[in-house]
């Protein structure tokens, strides 16, 4: 929920989600703080140039002096796509390596026993 283009709802959104879904809530919001500010340029980098994949088109966005307002108006729409798409990947990553590393102490905590 930290990368998902609704800025000031993400808390709110992570906290309701974990309810629902009978999760450890302080986790999920701890999880949720992704988007600190040393990471938003790798966020927000990484978003656009997903979404300029998922629309099949060129990487013309340069992080120089030359970025403007217009220019980062031009680029929203993959920007938002390209933020999902971080987010559901990013997702499924930090599930499946949890799910491998808690299945690896199950076992090891069963072998013990």
């Amino acid at each position: 929920m930290g990368i998902v283009p609704l800025w000031g709802l993400q808390m709110l959104i992570a906290y309701a989600v974990s309810h629902l879904l009978k999760l450890n809530k302080a986790l999920v919001i701890v999880a949720a703080n992704i988007s600190i500010p040393p990471m938003l340029p790798f966020i927000l980098y990484g978003s656009y140039v997903l979404g300029a994949l998922v629309f099949q088109k060129p990487i013309t966005l340069k992080l120089d002096s030359s970025l403007s307002l217009s220019s980062v108006n031009q680029f929203f729409a993959m920007y938002l796509v390209g933020a999902v798409a971080l987010a559901l990947i990013s997702g499924l990553v930090a599930y499946s390596v949890a799910y491998l590393v808690l299945s690896n102490f199950k076992k090891r905590n069963k072998l013990n026993v």
